[in-house]
């Protein structure tokens, strides 16, 4: 079977062939009508903006939950810290993503007004983020944990208090340890961010259903967008897999112990 990709030079209008159709991407031309190609690269950017927003989301929120759980029961505040630390883990993550989007958009907003003013995207970031966070709160709380008792015992003994000790001497190196389990996460993001058609954002899995069902060339479409999420992901694992490189502790983290986090 032959495939037919002129299907993204195709006006979205009437469905005939606009000018300057992939010439127009880099600037050398200018479409009379949006053509499908043009379509595609908003719905590719709308993928890349859900997913970016729920990654910042997920990293920051999970990374202080991880850290809450992993609080020395000493006194009663920390006892309550970690068991509602513990109590959010196991909420967002035993939630289907795509029933988080829905709650996220139909029924929290009922109750918290001021949500009915966000747009649709910055629900489903949230709704992304909160369920990512779960998962990376428990790669960062084995990444502590992780770590030789030694090293909290030393601080203790240096009098530093606790949010010192996390600040200068766990987190820094825990949050190096679970690199590679983090990759995993966020090349996840970009995967999952595919609900976001669920509530209508026009990113990649929108555009695919309905570019389908106008032009009848589905497996030029689906292709296209496929290769996007390929593309999306591979990137970030280069861009992750470069972080990890240049912040790895010499002797410390090995491959094997990375893909125990993972699992």
């Amino acid at each position: 079977m032959a495939l037919d990709m002129g299907v993204f030079c195709k006006s979205t209008l009437d469905g005939e062939v606009v000018e300057y159709c992939f010439s127009a991407l880099f600037g050398l031309g200018h479409n009379a009508d949006p053509s499908y190609l043009d379509w595609l690269m908003k719905a590719w950017g709308w993928t890349l903006a859900v997913a970016g927003l729920g990654l910042m989301i997920a990293l920051v929120v999970g990374a202080v939950i991880g850290t809450l759980r992993t609080l020395p029961n000493s006194c009663r505040l920390n006892r309550v810290l970690v068991h509602l630390s513990t109590d959010w883990v196991e909420l967002f993550r035993n939630i289907p993503v795509l029933v988080q989007v829905f709650l996220w958009y139909h029924v929290i907003p009922a109750f918290f007004l001021p949500l009915k003013a966000l747009p649709s995207y910055w629900l489903v970031s949230i709704a992304l983020g909160f369920f990512t966070s779960a998962r990376i709160a428990e790669q960062v709380r084995a990444g502590i944990l992780s770590l030789p008792s030694g090293q909290r015992a030393a601080a203790t003994a240096l009098g530093l208090t606790t949010p010192q000790t996390y600040r200068y001497i766990i987190l820094p190196m825990a949050l190096r340890i679970v690199m590679p389990p983090l990759t995993s996460e966020s090349m996840n993001v970009i995967k999952n961010s595919s609900v976001a058609f669920a509530v209508s954002v026009p990113e990649l899995t929108l555009f695919a259903m309905q570019a389908q069902e106008e032009t009848s060339h589905g497996v030029e479409i689906y292709l296209a967008v496929t290769g996007l999420y390929a593309l999306s992901a591979f990137t970030v694992n280069r861009v992750m897999a470069l972080i990890e490189k240049r912040s790895r502790i010499p002797g410390f983290i090995t491959a094997s112990s990375g893909a125990s986090l993972a699992h």
